[in-house]
């Protein structure tokens, strides 16, 4: 009904409706190009603080790089004494100890176990997905020595 009574007034201005029902009917309005600039204007002002934020950060994020790596010959052996890491390499022969390290099970674990953690392992190391074939290799002969 009032689709119809707007496309009246704007087809034949000489209608039977009073000048005030004219102007509440054909308040009717599309997109207009002042909203396209409030958009653009926001945008700008967004690019803007962000740029001054970075450039007044700059010289603190500056030294604190400095310090990093001032700080990284700092680390030693006393540092990682305390770690929960293996701290020896491969033995030449490998050991139920050493196997039960790699998979980070207990040498006597029963078979179900030791093939879910050599997956779930070679899951985050497989030579495929970018891990090393060294390490893979290592995980599949600890696997094999306690399925035995």
């Amino acid at each position: 009904m009032v689709e119809q009574r707007i496309s009246v007034v704007l087809s034949n201005p000489s209608s039977t409706l009073d000048e005030e029902e004219k102007k509440k009917k054909v308040v009717v309005h599309g997109p207009s190009m002042a909203s396209g600039i409030i958009l653009a204007g926001l945008g700008l002002a967004t690019i803007g603080f962000g740029t001054r934020f970075i450039i007044r950060s700059m010289p603190t994020l500056g030294k604190k790089m400095a310090e990093a790596v001032n700080n990284v010959g700092q680390i030693d052996g006393k540092a990682l004494a305390h770690s929960r890491y293996y701290k020896g390499g491969f033995e030449p022969k490998m050991t139920k100890r050493e196997a039960g390290l790699i998979l980070n099970l207990s040498p006597n674990a029963d078979p179900v176990k030791v093939k879910a953690a050599y997956k779930k392992m070679m899951l985050a190391n497989h030579p495929d997905r970018g891990g090393s074939p060294y390490i893979s290799a290592k995980l599949s002969e600890a696997k094999d020595l306690l399925d035995k």
